[in-house]
Order: structure tokens, then C-alpha cells, then sequence
């Protein structure tokens, strides 16, 4: 007779336990990387101050469902409820190997429908079989379907005092405001590298695997975050490298190449060095990497180097390489860096639609050499930022050079164009400017034609060779000239806006006037109605004035009229729009 092969099948299917199930934490102690989660819920524990219902909300494989176990155990323990259970009675073996019968644990994106909730709900009301609680663990619930959350409502505002709810999902925002008022939520939070690490190491050492450091770090960046990811690369590691944890297999599993290729990349770009760049990818391409994975670890390298650069104690304190951070700092300027990570950055979003990974990856390259940043074209002044500059290439920088031998001088006063409320910005810069008009003296009311105030003229035109920009720029739009003669200006800023009229804006101002004026300029400003017109209220009444020359121009017109009468139709005043014909003179 044959032997029964079930002992042998069973025993085969048995022998092996992956180790994201094998190291599930099976104690608040064991969880990693949530202390803030852990504090609160052994607070509560100790003190029987448990809520009834309680969310746990965070992204894939940080510990919502674990911990929702251990709470389970913590509420059922034999030897009371506790932030530590004992781990060996009945009920916590049964939690620890699923079989808790008062734990009912409900996949919700398999059971959306409304009847299956409320078969759900059917049972809350008995009291629990073996333990001290019944406890409803739903995962993903934010799958569950409207009428479904409707159908809960009622019983996760009051449950009996035998019923704790404890709700799982990885998308909070799916969730009614109704269901999240009812609950206490716990938000985990994403797992840094360091602490995966950590945890990797000590799983290796636990089961007497050999592993190399850098191996681990590198799964630890792959996982993104979560502790149940890196586990699982982790098992492919191990079988990957034949029961080893190795740098060489971890590179070769992840589509990742040796650090000293990046290095080569980083030397080339900062060099402006063509064909050594294009050596470098053909050197990396011959390893059959994954561009992508290239393209992060360039972008660790680049933050790196800013590090190195800005903060070079906080690379001491981390395991980097110091000696080829310090050397190759000094050959790249912070913001040079912080282009390159730009670029690197977009070019992650735009590889996957590249013809082929490689192509994209070197035009990705091509764009580090065609954008370098090139110091600000005027000195920076006492107070500004030292490190402005502006990224400017090819042609742009003979402009620049250009626009750095202009002469400044005030443009004399004019009457803008009516329908022009706000002033254009010079496409023109860089070329050679022509000879400056004197300086001539400031206007007065008394000049007035045709309803223009030339004080208000001069301060428009004032305001665009200023060329302001941010909140200065809307003080001065929000602004009118009181009185102006050669040796003193009054401004009024208009009252409903004095929330952006703040003393540093105001002497941002000032020392804007007085650097285009002549800092003999005497500058007062006060809050106030203004007596004249302010530019924005002058953009504001030549929109209107437009709008409604477009409005009567529609409702006059003989072929709208003959639609209206026949039809019986009527004219949505909302659906007209001006349009301002003059936009094609003025930028000629």
C-alpha cells in the first residue's frame, strides 16, 4: 500500500512563512516607527479610557491593520485590559493566529453592498462568545458603498458597551464627515529609510542571514515608506543572492547601479564635460540599470551636495561619503544645485513618456548643460538676498551683458492710453536703450484735460519703469498721488486696502521711489480715501466701461435684435465678453 502523501503535501506547504507575516509585531512594543500612535492608545489602555470607534488612517504597510490587532489582544487579554498583554493566554493566541472568534475582521472593498453591512450589523447587539469584547476590524473602508456608510452610522455613534469598531483605510478622503465625526482617528505615519533599515538589520541578525549594510539602506529606500514592502524585498533578496543579502544582488534585483557611476554623472555635469557624460551613461548602461532608479539616486546625490554646501555639520553626522561631498561641493554653487535638482526632479515626471528609457534619460542630461544659472545682472543691494540669480542661456546671456551697460534715468511724464489701466513689461530689455529725455518736473491738477488727471498719468507710468513686483507692486497699484512737486511726493494708499499696507511695505517703497526718483525725493505715505484715482480702481472703471460698450453693442446689433424678436429669445448679459482691440497696437 502506498504511504498517505497529505502528512508530506501539508508539511511542504507549511515549511516556509514569509517574513512580513513571521515579524508582524505581535506587541505595542514591537511596532515600529508610530510612538505617537503607541503612547496614545497605552494612555488609554491604562486609564479604560478607550473610545468606541477609531480610525486608523496612513499608506500601505505602515501598521494600521497590526495595530488593530494589538488592540484587540490588549481589550480581550485574560489577565486584563492592558497596553501589555501577556501574549500566552487563550485569547491572545487566538488574535495572534486569527481564530479569535469575537474578532471579526471585514475586507470592505468585498463587501460594499448595503445587505452585507447590515447582515453585518445584525450581530452587534449579542454579546461577545469568549471575550470581554466584540470588536469589528474593517479594512479599506473607504470602499464601502454610501448607502453602506448610511447603514452605520447609527451603530458607530452608539454602540452597545460590548462593541468597539476599529476602522482601517489607506484614502481618509473617501470617507463622510459624518463617519469621521464619530470616530478618533490615528494618522501613522510614512517610515523614514533609517528606521527600515534598522528593522531589516535586526530581522537579518534574528534569523543569522549575512547581509551588507549598504543592501539594507537600499531596500529601505525602494520599500517608499513602508515596513511590509521592504520585508517583501527583503525575502526576494534573500532568494535573490542565494540566501545572502549582498550590495551586487541587491543592485542587480532593484535595476540600481554602484554609486561611483552617479559620482561619475554628477563630475561631468559640473565639469560641462559632453563626452565625459555621455561616457558616464554608456558606462551605467552597460549594467542594464532601470533609468529611473538612476534618476533617484542622481537626486540623493544632488541633495546630498546641498547638504555638503549649506549644511555640511549635518553630513558629518550621517554615513555619507564626506571626503567626495566636500571636494566636489566647492566645484558647484547652491543654486546651480538646486537647478539641477529642478530638472531632475521634471524629468521624473516626463521619463516614463520618453520613446525609450535611455533617450529620455539623456535628454534629462542634455537639459543639465543647456540651463546653467548665471549671477543676478545688478549688484544686490544692503538687505537683499546675496543668492538671487536667474537661470539665463545661449543668446539670453549676450542680452543680459546688454541690459547691464544701460544707463537709468526717470522717463519724463505721459498720458498712458485709456485703455491700457496697467503697465505692460518691457520685451525690449537688453537692447541699446536710446538717448534718456531730461528729467522733466512733476505735473499738476491744475492741467487737467478731458477728465485725465496728469498726476495719476505720471504715477502709472511711475510705477511701470519701477517694475515692482509681489505685494510692493499692489501697494503702489492701491496707491494716488496727493501732491508731487520736484522735491516731495504725498502718497494715499486707499483704506480698503490698508491689510497689505504693513511698515515693511511701505519702506519697500519708499526705497523703490527714492532709487528711481533721486534719493533727495521726500516720500510720505498715509492711509487714507484717495483724492484721485488709484491704478487698480483705474483698471477696474476701463474693464467695467468696456464690458458695458461690449453689452450695449450686442443688444444694438440689427442681426441680434431680428434673433431676439423671432425667436422670442433673451440675452445672457453673463455670456459677453470685451475684448480689447488695442492689445495688437500696444505691443507693437
Amino acid at each position: 500500500m502506498k504511504p498517505d502523501p497529505q502528512p508530506l503535501t501539508e508539511s511542504l506547504y507549511m515549511s516556509y512563512q514569509v517574513l512580513a507575516r513571521k515579524w508582524r509585531p505581535a506587541s505595542f512594543n514591537e511596532v515600529v516607527g508610530q510612538e505617537h500612535i503607541v503612547r496614545s492608545l497605552a494612555h488609554a489602555l491604562d486609564n479604560d479610557r478607550i473610545h468606541h470607534a477609531m480610525l486608523f488612517t496612513g499608506t500601505r504597510g505602515v501598521g494600521k491593520t497590526t495595530i488593530a490587532r494589538i488592540l484587540a489582544k490588549s481589550l480581550n487579554c485574560e489577565t486584563g485590559v492592558s497596553s501589555t498583554p501577556c501574549g500566552k493566554c487563550d485569547a491572545c493566541t487566538a488574535v495572534d493566529e486569527g481564530r479569535f472568534i469575537d474578532l471579526i475582521e471585514v475586507d470592505a472593498a468585498s463587501r460594499t453592498k448595503v445587505d452585507q453591512t447590515r447582515e453585518l450589523l445584525d450581530n452587534v447587539q449579542y454579546a461577545p462568545t469568549r471575550g470581554r469584547y466584540k470588536i469589528y476590524l474593517i479594512d479599506e473602508v473607504h470602499m464601502l458603498s454610501g448607502s453602506s456608510f448610511n447603514a452605520l452610522l447609527k451603530t458607530l455613534e452608539e454602540p452597545p458597551e460590548h462593541v468597539k469598531f476599529l476602522l482601517a483605510t489607506t484614502d481618509p478622503q473617501k470617507l463622510p464627515i459624518t463617519v469621521l465625526s464619530r470616530c478618533l482617528q490615528f494618522n501613522l505615519k510614512h517610515l523614514v529609510p533609517e528606521q527600515i533599515s534598522t528593522q531589516l538589520a535586526t530581522i537579518l541578525k534574528a534569523e543569522r542571514i549575512e547581509n551588507e549594510p549598504v543592501a539594507l539602506d537600499m531596500l529601505a529606500r525602494a520599500a517608499d515608506g513602508s515596513m511590509r514592502d521592504a520585508l517583501s524585498l527583503l525575502d526576494q533578496a534573500i532568494a535573490f543572492g542565494n540566501g545572502k543579502v549582498s550590495e551586487e544582488t541587491v543592485r542587480q534585483m532593484l535595476g540600481s547601479i554602484e554609486i561611483r557611476y552617479v559620482h561619475a554623472l554628477v563630475e561631468a555635469l559640473l565639469a560641462s564635460d559632453t563626452n565625459a557624460l555621455f561616457e558616464a551613461i554608456s558606462d551605467a548602461a552597460d549594467r542594464s540599470p532601470d533609468f529611473m532608479s538612476v534618476l533617484n539616486d542622481l537626486l540623493a546625490v544632488l541633495f546630498q551636495l546641498s547638504l555638503a554646501r549649506q549644511a555640511p555639520d549635518v553630513v558629518k553626522q550621517r554615513s555619507l561619503d564626506v571626503a567626495w561631498l566636500e571636494s566636489t561641493a566647492t566645484r558647484a554653487s547652491g543654486d546651480e544645485l538646486q537647478l539641477l535638482y529642478q530638472i531632475a526632479l521634471i524629468g521624473k515626471r516626463d521619463l516614463p513618456l520618453a520613446p525609450d528609457s535611455r533617450s529620455g534619460f539623456e535628454m534629462i542630461m542634455l537639459r543639465m548643460l543647456a540651463f546653467r544659472p548665471v549671477a543676478s545682472l545688478e549688484p544686490a543691494s544692503p538687505g537683499s538676498t546675496g543668492g538671487q540669480q536667474q537661470a539665463l542661456s545661449g543668446k539670453h546671456k549676450a542680452t543680459a551683458a546688454g541690459a547691464k551697460t544701460a544707463t537709468k534715468a526717470t522717463p519724463p511724464p505721459k498720458v498712458a492710453e485709456p485703455d491700457r489701466p496697467y503697465p505692460k513689461q518691457d520685451n525690449n530689455q537688453g537692447k541699446q536703450p536710446a538717448a534718456a529725455a531730461p528729467v522733466q518736473e512733476p505735473a499738476t491738477r491744475t492741467e487737467a484735460k478731458s477728465g485725465v488727471d496728469p498726476l495719476c498719468e505720471q504715477w502709472l507710468d511711475t510705477v511701470k519703469s519701477m517694475q515692482l513686483t509681489g505685494m510692493t507692486q499692489q501697494l503702489a497699484l492701491h496707491a494716488a498721488p496727493e501732491s508731487w512737486d520736484a522735491s516731495h511726493i504725498e502718497l494715499v494708499i486707499d483704506v480698503t486696502h490698508k491689510a497689505i499696507a504693513s511698515d515693511e511695505r511701505q519702506k519697500a517703497l519708499i526705497s523703490a521711489m527714492k532709487a528711481h526718483l533721486g534719493e533727495s525725493m521726500k516720500v510720505s505715505i498715509r492711509i487714507d480715501d484717495p483724492v484721485a484715482e488709484t491704478p487698480a480702481q483705474r483698471k477696474s472703471r476701463l474693464i467695467a466701461e468696456r464690458q458695458q460698450k461690449a453689452e450695449q453693442a450686442i443688444r444694438t446689433d440689427p442681426i441680434v435684435e431680428g434673433l431676439v424678436n423671432t425667436f422670442d429669445a433673451t440675452i445672457a448679459g453673463s455670456s459677453i465678453q470685451a475684448v480689447n482691440k488695442s492689445q495688437g497696437a500696444e505691443q507693437k
